[in-house]
C-alpha cells in the first residue's frame, strides 16, 4: 500500500540495471514514477511498462537543470541511481565522470529541495571503503576511496548530508555489488560475468580469486529502495547504511556458478586488482529490520534461466551489456 506521504517518485537512471527492475516494482506498488535517463542502453528497456498511466519517461541529461526542474514537478521523493557506473567507465573520461557523478548531483539536490521533495535516497557504493584489513567493514570506519569513481561517491554523501533540513529527509545507501537478471542487464559485474562465461563459453576465467567481494541480489536491492519510501523519517534521516548479503571470495563465486551450471572448467590467472573487502550489514538489520532474502545462488539460477530462454541475445559480444563498451561506442560528452 502506498504511504500517504509519498505518492510520486523521481528515479534518475531509471533505465539502467537497477532502475529497470525498480521502476516496474514501484508502479506495481502504486507509486507514480518519473524516470530521467539518457537511455544509453536502449529506448526499449522499460517497454513492458511504457504505457502505464502512472509512468512518465523523460529522455534527458541530469546535467541539464531545466530537464531536472521539469522532471521534479509533483515528485515527493527522489531515488538517485544515475551515474557513470564503475571505475573503468569513469576513467575513460574523468571530466565527464565528475560532471555527471558529482557536479550534477549538487544541482539535483538543490532543485529537489526547491521542488518540495521530502525524501532523497542516494545510491552510494561500498567501494568508498577501499581495500580494508578489518574482518567486517562497518559504517563507522573512515572512508578510503581509491579511485575517482569512489571518491566522488563519498563526496556526494557529504553534499547530501549537509543539505538535510526539516522536511527534507535524506538516506545514503552503500550497496554491495549487485547481481542477477534485470531487463537492462549488466554482464560486467563479478557474479554475472562468471555465469555468462560458464553458460556461453563453457570456461570460467577467474582473475586472482582470493579477493573478497560483497554481493547483493538485484531483487533485494529493489526491495530496499521500495522500503526506503516507507520507513518513518526519524528512522532514516541523515543515516548511512551498508546493504549486502554474502561476502564471497571470487574463487568461491566461480565454484558456486560451476555447481549450478554443471561441468565447466575454471581457469585462474594472476591479477593486479587486489581490491578486497567484507562489508557488514548488521546495522541496517538491527535498526531497520532489513535483511536480504536471496543469495548469489539465486542470482546465478536467474541468469542461467534467462540465458537458456534466449532472453539475453549475443551475451558475449553485444556492447549494451557492458558499461565500458557502451561508453566507448557512444563517446558521450
Amino acid at each position: 500500500m502506498t504511504p500517504s506521504r509519498i505518492n510520486h517518485v523521481l528515479v534518475t537512471g531509471g533505465a539502467g540495471y537497477v532502475g529497470s527492475a525498480l521502476v516496474p516494482r514501484l508502479l506495481a506498488e502504486g507509486y507514480g514514477v518519473t524516470v530521467v535517463d539518457l537511455y544509453l542502453f536502449g529506448d526499449q528497456v522499460l517497454a513492458p511498462v511504457a504505457g502505464h498511466p502512472k509512468l512518465r519517461q523523460v529522455k534527458g541529461d541530469i546535467r541539464d537543470r531545466a530537464v531536472l526542474a521539469r522532471a521534479l514537478a509533483g515528485c515527493d521523493a527522489v531515488i538517485h541511481l544515475a551515474c557513470i557506473s564503475n571505475d573503468p567507465s569513469f576513467e575513460l573520461d574523468p571530466a565527464l565522470g565528475k560532471s555527471i557523478n558529482y557536479d550534477a548531483f549538487i544541482g539535483l539536490v538543490e532543485l529537489s529541495k526547491d521542488a518540495g521533495v521530502r525524501r532523497f535516497v542516494y545510491a552510494s557504493s561500498s567501494s568508498v571503503y577501499g581495500v580494508r584489513d578489518e574482518p567486517d567493514v562497518t559504517e563507522e570506519l573512515a572512508l578510503r576511496p581509491l579511485t575517482d569513481y569512489s571518491r566522488y561517491k563519498a563526496m556526494c554523501e557529504d553534499v547530501l548530508l549537509a543539505s538535510r533540513a526539516p522536511g527534507f529527509t535524506t538516506l545514503v545507501v552503500r550497496p554491495a555489488t549487485v547481481c542477477g537478471y534485470a531487463p537492462r542487464l549488466r554482464l560486467d559485474l563479478t557474479v554475472n560475468i562468471l555465469t555468462n562465461l560458464a553458460v556461453n563459453r563453457g570456461v570460467i576465467t577467474v582473475f586472482g580469486g582470493q579477493q573478497l567481494r560483497p554481493n547483493l541480489h538485484i531483487d533485494d536491492m529493489v526491495d530496499l529502495y521500495v522500503r526506503s519510501l516507507e520507513w518513518p523519517d526519524a528512522k532514516i534521516d541523515g543515516r548511512i547504511f551498508n546493504v549486502g548479503s554474502q561476502n564471497y571470495r571470487v574463487a568461491e563465486i566461480a565454484e558456486t556458478v560451476r555447481g549450478i551450471v554443471g561441468a565447466v572448467a575454471v581457469e585462474t590467472t594472476p591479477t593486479d586488482d587486489n581490491r578486497s573487502y567484507h562489508i557488514s550489514s548488521d546495522k541496517i538489520r538491527r535498526e531497520l529490520g532489513f535483511a536480504p532474502s536471496r543469495g548469489v545462488e539465486d542470482a546465478v539460477r536467474d541468469l542461467v534461466a534467462a540465458f537458456r530462454r534466449n532472453a539475453v541475445p549475443n551475451p558475449l559480444t553485444d556492447p549494451r551489456y557492458y558499461n565500458i563498451k557502451t561508453m566507448q561506442a557512444i563517446a558521450l560528452k
